[in-house]
C-alpha cells in the first residue's frame, strides 16, 4: 500500500515556539496532549516535518516529497492504517520545537539521536547508521580526510558546519574554531563552491548524494569521528513527542519488520544511496544513544 502525499512549507521562527509544554492543533488536526495514534488513525492523515536533507527527506521537482525516511514512513504508517501523508518543510532548528508546539505530528528527518535531544523529545528505534564526510573543492587540493585534518589547519582553514547537525558539535568538541554555520546542505557546499569555507561536514551519504553530479566540488570518504579517543557512534531516528508513547510503541513494532531484514530495508532506501552499512545492529538501542554512553 502507498500513501498518498501533500506538501506544505512553514518557516518556524525557533523563537517564537516553546519547546515544551504546549497543546495545539498539528497540521493533521491532532492535539499534542491527546492521544495522536488514535487520531491520526481516524482522520487517515498523519503530518510530517522534514527540513530539506537529501537524501533523507526532500520535496522533488515534481513538488512530491520524496527520500529515504518518506520511504520507510509511506510502509510504516501504511501499517498503522494511515494511507495520507502531510508534509510541512521547517528549518532544522524549528523541528522539534514544532514538534512539541503540536505543529505536526512527528519528525521525518533522519535526525540523530542525542542526549540533548531526548531530552526534548522521544525518538523511535535507530533506523540510519551514519558516518561524517567533507564537501571540499574538486581535487582536494588540502587533502583533508577527516575534521582533525581541518584542526591541525585551524586558523588556515574555514570549515562549514550546518546549525543543529551532529557535525556542528563535533568541531565545538574537538575545538575548530574557524568555521562558518550554514542553515543547510546547499548553503554549505555553495560555501566551498565560492571559496567562504574550504570544506563543509555533514553525514557522508547526504555530501555523496548531492555532489554526485558536480565538477567543482567532491566529498571525501566518510569515516567515523572519534573525540578524546571514543568513536562517535551515529544514528538516525523518527522523533516524537514525549506523551506520544502510544504512537512510538507501535511505530516501532513497524519499523522492526523492516529493519530486521536487509532486503526489506535496502528495498525502500537503496534507491536513495544507502546501503547495508547503514542498518543499524540489532544490539543497538535508543536508550544507548540518549543516555551518551556510546560517544
Amino acid at each position: 500500500m502507498t500513501a498518498s502525499r501533500t506538501y506544505t512549507r512553514i518557516a518556524l521562527a525557533a523563537a517564537g515556539v516553546t519547546a515544551l509544554g504546549l497543546t495545539a492543533c498539528s497540521g493533521g488536526g491532532t492535539e499534542a496532549s491527546g492521544n495522536t495514534l488514535e487520531q491520526i488513525q481516524e482522520d487517515g492523515t498523519v503530518t510530517l516535518a522534514i527540513a530539506e536533507e537529501r537524501p533523507y527527506s526532500w520535496v522533488g521537482d515534481d513538488g512530491e516529497p520524496t527520500g529515504a525516511t518518506i520511504a520507510m514512513h509511506e510502509q510504516i504508517f501504511a501499517g498503522l492504517g494511515v494511507d495520507n501523508i502531510e508534509v510541512q518543510e521547517v528549518d532544522w532548528n524549528s523541528l522539534i520545537p514544532g514538534l512539541n508546539a503540536g505543529r505536526f505530528d512527528a519528525i521525518s528527518a533522519g535526525m540523530s539521536i542525542l542526549p540533548e535531544r531526548c531530552e526534548q523529545a522521544a525518538f523511535s528505534d535507530p533506523e540510519i547508521m551514519y558516518t561524517t564526510a567533507l564537501t571540499v573543492p574538486a581535487g582536494n587540493p588540502e587533502n583533508l580526510q577527516t575534521l582533525d585534518d581541518v584542526l591541525a589547519q585551524d586558523g588556515d582553514l574555514t570549515l562549514a558546519v550546518q546549525s543543529g547537525a551532529i557535525e556542528e558539535g563535533y568541531a565545538q568538541d574537538l575545538g575548530i574554531a574557524n568555521t562558518i554555520t550554514v542553515d543547510d546542505t546547499q548553503s554549505g557546499i555553495e560555501a566551498v563552491q565560492s571559496g567562504r569555507a574550504d570544506a563543509f561536514a555533514l553525514t557522508g551519504v547526504s555530501l555523496n548524494w548531492m555532489t554526485e553530479d558536480m565538477d567543482d566540488v567532491e566529498a571525501t570518504e566518510p569515516y567515523v569521528q572519534v573525540i578524546d579517543g571514543v568513536e562517535q557512534i551515529g544514528a538516525g531516528a523518527t522523533v516524537f513527542r514525549q506523551d506520544d508513547t502510544e504512537l512510538l510503541e507501535a511505530y516501532n513494532e513497524q519499523l522492526a519488520t523492516i529493519t530486521s531484514d536487509e532486503q526489506s530495508y535496502l528495498g525502500l532506501v537503496e534507491d536513495f544511496g544507502f546501503t547495508a552499512e547503514n542498518l543499524p545492529p540489532a544490539d543497538l538501542t535508543t536508550e544507548q544513544l540518549c543516555s551518551g554512553e556510546l560517544g
